[in-house]
């Protein structure tokens, strides 16, 4: 495969997800700015930030789908022994889905309205992999069982608008793992959700993360969600990464202005109160 960078002995030793970004869209120079970050294997990494600050257009960089924004990435992307920026789109599509897998926010948008549950399972498993009925069948109703939803012909001839939106998402997160990808985006993934579901969900992905060792480049807003499954938490502001750290270190001793502040600006609920016990002291 064309964009190889490092041997196969060495590849373990290795972050999964190494990469160097500028990007811009025309007209608005600086999306993102010389942005840095790692991911390693099994890791759940939270990437925090208000709207606009690039989150998004770091998970389309990833991707190498800028160009549909008519964006335009520089730097490099190291994934799992190739150069990502050296792939040409061909080589791209054989990976996003079956390497590379994407968790959007809004599953009633992301799942087709008229096709049946089972069958665009079926077909994102055909996409990647040329196999027998039976083991698609089996594929499916393994990967079903991995995100908690019934495998029976009668959950499998719904269409999404039978759904609930946590049973779309967990559909939606299920295909996402149907090949188990090394690394998995979830770009503001609970924002759609009631606040159990999102609690599920959050399960689902740190479950999933362990289970399968599976990265994860969780993505939101939301510190909260952040803090409740993510080994370290990257902050972003206007197109930088102004910190990187582990979790309970970013909350309990942040080190840039931005940070304190976002913490500061966290409501005293008794979710406050649990994510505060969770982490040691809360900084003042």
């Amino acid at each position: 495969m064309d964009g190889a960078y490092a041997g196969a002995g060495s590849l373990m030793e290795l972050p999964l997800l190494s990469l160097r970004l500028s990007a811009s869209y025309p007209g608005k120079p600086g999306v993102l700015k010389d942005v840095r970050l790692e991911l390693n294997r099994g890791e759940v990494l939270g990437l925090v930030g208000p709207s606009g600050c690039g989150k998004s257009t770091l998970a389309l960089a990833i991707l190498k789908l800028l160009y549909l924004k008519r964006g335009r990435a520089e730097g490099f992307i190291h994934f799992n022994g190739l150069d990502l920026m050296a792939l040409k789109e061909r080589t791209m599509r054989e990976l996003r889905g079956s390497e590379i897998a994407l968790v959007l926010q809004s599953p009633m948008s992301a799942l087709n309205p008229a096709l049946r549950i089972g069958v665009q399972l079926e077909e994102a498993w055909k996409v990647h992999r040329r196999s027998t009925r039976r083991e698609c069948r089996r594929a499916v109703t393994e990967t079903l069982e991995n995100v908690s939803l019934p495998a029976d012909q009668s959950f499998l001839r719904r269409y999404p608008a039978e759904l609930s939106v946590g049973q779309a998402q967990r559909v939606l997160i299920g295909m996402a793992v149907l090949h188990r990808p090394p690394l998995l985006i979830a770009d503001e993934p609970t924002s759609a959700l009631d606040i159990i579901t999102q609690a599920e969900i959050l399960e689902l992905f740190s479950m999933l993360s362990r289970t399968m060792g599976i990265g994860v480049l969780y993505i939101s807003h939301d510190l909260f969600s952040v803090a409740a499954i993510s080994q370290r938490v990257a902050v972003m502001d206007q197109g930088e990464i102004v910190e990187c750290r582990r979790t309970a270190d970013l909350f309990t001793d942040p080190g840039r202005a931005y940070t304190r502040k976002l913490i500061a600006a966290l409501p005293v609920t008794p979710q406050f109160r649990e994510l505060q016990q969770a982490v040691g002291e809360w900084p003042a």
